[in-house]
């Protein structure tokens, strides 16, 4: 089995495009989601359902994404972070972000074909098994992202095997 790490500059393109701003990024400490720091997780499996990779976003992250694609008001992003949840319309569009963001995994010639299978927004309770998963230390790119007019948070990328 063969996934593609992505490194820093594809995922900042990636989010560029996406988010139509020019985000910065840079090296960040390994996200560790848990009750006190929440995160969503996006889970990639592979043509056999085995979960192979996990794109992680802090709270902050998950808002001011899920806002910046969808043009909603930074405000409605700020008032998620303070309230430890998302609203509808970011779980939507961070969905969105997520799906699109298999892109970073599929692109090199070789590399297993995954998908997106499941979406935990943050604030809400997250399977043990994925859990464990973005907690691994390994293989995995952390990187502190800033979404110009909306804020700055953390993502990961995890290869689970």
């Amino acid at each position: 089995m063969k996934v593609h790490l992505p490194v820093a500059k594809e995922v900042r393109d990636l989010l560029s495009d996406l988010l139509g701003k020019s985000v910065s990024i840079e090296p960040a400490a390994p996200l560790a989601p848990g009750p006190k720091r929440p995160a969503t997780i996006g889970v990639y499996v592979d043509d056999s359902l085995r979960i192979a990779a996990l794109i992680c976003f802090d709270l902050p992250l998950s808002a001011y994404a899920g806002a910046a694609i969808g043009l909603v008001p930074p405000k409605t992003a700020e008032d998620a972070v303070a309230q430890g949840t998302l609203p509808e319309v970011l779980r939507e569009n961070l969905h969105e972000v997520l799906n699109i963001a298999v892109g970073l995994f599929n692109s090199t010639p070789g590399a297993d074909h995954l998908r997106l299978h499941a979406m935990h927004p943050a604030g809400e309770p997250t399977p043990r098994d994925v859990l464990v998963h973005a907690l691994t230390l390994g293989r995995r790119t952390d990187m502190r992202v800033d979404v110009p007019n909306y804020g700055a948070g953390v993502i990961s990328v995890v290869q689970t095997f």
